[in-house]
């Protein structure tokens, strides 16, 4: 049973308790029918608890019988009361007293609270930030943990909501995933609901449905907690001007919403702390969003999981597509050495057209070089739904390098949901500066940040 609905029972059990003073009270004054109809209303109520009991525990769990007995009591009582029988206030109010008292002893000591955590992710890729959290919660006996992936719709040029996405299906096998449609977060209201998307109607880019909104989850959980989807250079909380780069990620809906905000380091949670309490200053928000020491509850550096995901992940239990084998392996059946190259939304918005030249320029320097190495190029998931939305007029230059690349053959185009298995794959990294690079890190591979600016040096050389 959950907390909330063991706290609903014993609220029953409150109600029943006063009904049987109001019974006794009743009697005394030689007001039957008052009786006789608050015997009805006891009955009722226990009738309501029963169900609600079987519908957690199971239709043979001891409670149930104790309330089966209370409710042959209440009945007889009722029985005498309408055929005018004598009755005894006191007797009476003991015999319902001692039964109530077996029902709340049963529902304190025999029924067990079990947590319910909910994670509601919207894209595949970005799973890798809750599943290690969704996985200790599985294992836990006492917690029922529900991996929930939700729908997001394209934001087109004008602002409006185009086309609905649902990744549901795009899930690690080992992940037990529930349809969004069967799960009533209103009835349900779990103890706890975890996110990874802080935008709300923020983002220019993506929206998920507005009941997914986080001050729409807050109003049903007691814990609404905000992992973010990415991870971030650190950065020391002295250094204003790298804080400043980055701090619009702290101003955020989903950020002010949580009442838990898991960030990747201790470093990262001063910097959070800090600039939130300046936003919320600036904005005006309730004491509670400015004491120092209820941000400190709030804001927890407990590390990203998307490290945990990284590291977990071995080599050789990684799955190859065949098409991706053709491109590593050599005629001899060794194997290529594998790059990953990362391109960002950041720098296709930063640098326009430039940035597409640079990529061709990469491309080329790499089909050039296929015998001993494989690219496998991995492009932000959202460059498309961004270009779109943003930059249209850069869309048909950049969907047309996208099919050239694929159409040659030469390399790998991974638009998969894993990007943990590019990280194992690849033997370095190269490319924009992002929170892959943060991940990437943590395997002690080499990492090079690629400059656009390179290849205008290279064409005048």
């Amino acid at each position: 049973m959950r907390k909330a609905q063991k706290e609903q029972a014993q609220s029953f059990l409150k109600l029943l308790d006063q009904a049987h003073n109001e019974i006794k009270k009743a009697i005394e004054q030689k007001q039957i029918q008052k009786a006789v109809l608050l015997l009805q209303d006891c009955q009722d109520g226990a009738i309501a608890l029963g169900t609600l009991i079987e519908k957690t525990e199971g239709e043979g769990f001891c409670t149930i019988s104790l309330l089966e007995e209370y409710c042959e009591l209440v009945f007889q009582i009722h029985e005498n009361l309408t055929n005018n029988e004598e009755a005894n206030a006191n007797k009476i109010y003991k015999s319902l007293y001692r039964q109530l008292i077996k029902i709340s002893n049963s529902v304190q000591n025999d029924i067990t609270v079990r947590k319910e955590i909910v994670f509601f992710p919207y894209k595949a890729s970005m799973w890798d930030s809750l599943e290690s959290v969704y996985l200790a919660a599985k294992e836990d006996p006492e917690c029922d943990a529900y991996c929930v992936p939700i729908p997001y719709y394209d934001r087109r040029p004008d602002g409006s909501l185009g086309e609905m996405h649902y990744e549901g299906n795009e899930y690690p096998a080992d992940i037990e995933v529930t349809d969004y449609r069967t799960y009533n977060l209103e009835d349900r209201q779990p103890d706890a609901v975890y996110i990874h998307n802080p935008y709300d109607d923020w983002n220019m880019v993506t929206c998920v449905p507005e009941k997914y909104f986080s001050r729409n989850l807050r109003k049903y959980t007691e814990q609404l907690i905000y992992i973010p989807y990415f991870v971030l250079n650190e950065i020391e909380p002295d250094n204003q001007e790298a804080i400043d780069g980055m701090k619009h990620f702290i101003w955020l809906p989903g950020v002010i919403n949580a009442n838990k905000v898991i960030v990747q380091s201790e470093k990262m949670r001063q910097i959070y702390i800090n600039e939130y309490i300046k936003a919320a200053k600036a904005n005006k928000l309730p004491d509670e969003h400015i004491d120092k020491k209820m941000l400190e509850k709030k804001f927890l550096g407990l590390g990203s999981p998307k490290f945990d995901k990284v590291l977990s992940t071995k080599k050789e239990e990684v799955e190859i597509p065949k098409e991706w084998q053709k491109i590593i392996e050599k005629p001899d059946g060794t194997r290529k050495k594998i790059i990953f190259y990362n391109t960002s939304i950041s720098a296709l918005l930063t640098h326009n057209e430039k940035m597409l030249e640079k990529m061709k320029y990469v491309f080329g320097i790499f089909r050039e070089n296929q015998a001993e190495t494989a690219l496998l190029w991995r492009p932000h998931p959202l460059i498309p739904n961004t270009i779109k939305s943003m930059r249209p007029t850069l869309w048909i230059e950049y969907d047309k390098l996208v099919r050239n690349y694929k159409e040659e053959g030469w390399g790998i185009y991974d638009d998969t949901a894993d990007v943990d298995r590019a990280v194992v794959l690849s033997d370095a990294y190269y490319g924009d500066p992002s929170s892959v690079v943060q991940m990437y890190q943590q395997t002690g591979k080499p990492v090079m940040i690629q400059n656009v600016e390179l290849i205008d040096l290279m064409q005048a050389q």
